[in-house]
């Protein structure tokens, strides 16, 4: 089974999550693989020290102008839906963090004067603490994450076909969020009763629906703000499977890298109805 953990916004608790619950369901003797999706800023090593096992580059394919049998009929500019390519009177110009690697330059060109050849764009590392976890990571000054996303999940899966897989997604609800859902299972939505996490989990639960996934949601720091969220909830019929209280030991816990479940108890019980309720969709 694959479940994502995602979120509207930043900093509602979605990595304290995912930590958390790998480590509770590893304790359980479950086979169970972790992997930091938000690769932009993977922070999951924050919590987890573990021994690299092995490390992998990521790439993306980007197309090169071969001049000697071009017309510069500026064709390849006219196709390219991402303006990465621009053509002059005497060259192509190609702008690598544009390209989307669709290949219609390259495929539609009438000389074949586009080739497509791969440049790295990020790594993915798989790491051993007792249970594996991965972590993809996109290389400074690349644009775009989806890349790094899409071959993180994909090595996961190809490494770990009978493990249950949690995703830590990126926050938001940009082409990075949709890739780290897309292909799960169900998707578990963190958020707070604030007004802008009541505001980013409409925006999620609307891309969620368009996508076609199951979700439901998780109301962490409960206590510091309204019912909205909750009544949001009721009234759209999705399932709040836990409240985590407002707790401020889970934020010092949490910031010294800690484990919180092992200490806090009412997070531990959280934990426990998150998984009781994903085994009843099983």
């Amino acid at each position: 089974m694959k479940i994502t953990i995602a979120s509207g916004k930043g900093g509602t608790g979605k990595t304290t999550l995912s930590t958390n619950l790998a480590i509770y369901l590893k304790n359980r003797n479950k086979d169970v693989v972790l992997v930091d999706l938000d690769v932009e800023e993977p922070n999951v090593t924050q919590f987890l020290k573990g021994e690299l096992k092995n490390e992998y580059p990521c790439t993306k394919l980007i197309p090169k102008w071969d001049k000697n049998s071009c017309t510069l009929c500026k064709y390849c500019s006219e196709v390219c839906n991402f303006n990465a390519i621009v053509t002059t009177n005497n060259k192509v110009l190609i702008f690598n963090e544009l390209c989307h690697s669709c290949f219609a330059c390259s495929e539609l060109c009438p000389t074949a004067s586009l080739f497509m050849e791969p440049i790295k764009v990020g790594t993915i590392k798989e790491l051993f603490n007792g249970f594996y976890f991965i972590e993809g990571c996109l290389d400074l000054g690349q644009e775009m994450a989806v890349p790094v996303i899409s071959q993180t999940i994909s090595y996961t899966n190809e490494n770990f076909l009978n493990s249950l897989k949690l995703f830590d997604a990126p926050p938001g609800t940009s082409c990075s969020f949709i890739e780290a859902c897309r292909q799960s299972d169900f998707i578990v939505l963190v958020t707070e009763p604030t007004p802008f996490g009541l505001n980013d989990l409409k925006l999620a639960v609307e891309t969620l629906k368009v996508i076609k996934k199951e979700f439901a949601v998780v109301l962490n720091k409960d206590g510091i703000g309204n019912s909205e969220v909750e009544d949001y909830c009721n009234d759209e019929g999705i399932d709040i499977i836990a409240k985590i209280k407002n707790d401020r030991n889970v934020a010092k816990l949490y910031s010294q890298g800690k484990i919180v479940y092992k200490e806090i108890e009412h997070f531990k019980k959280s934990l426990e109805e998150i998984c009781s309720f994903l085994g009843e969709i099983r």
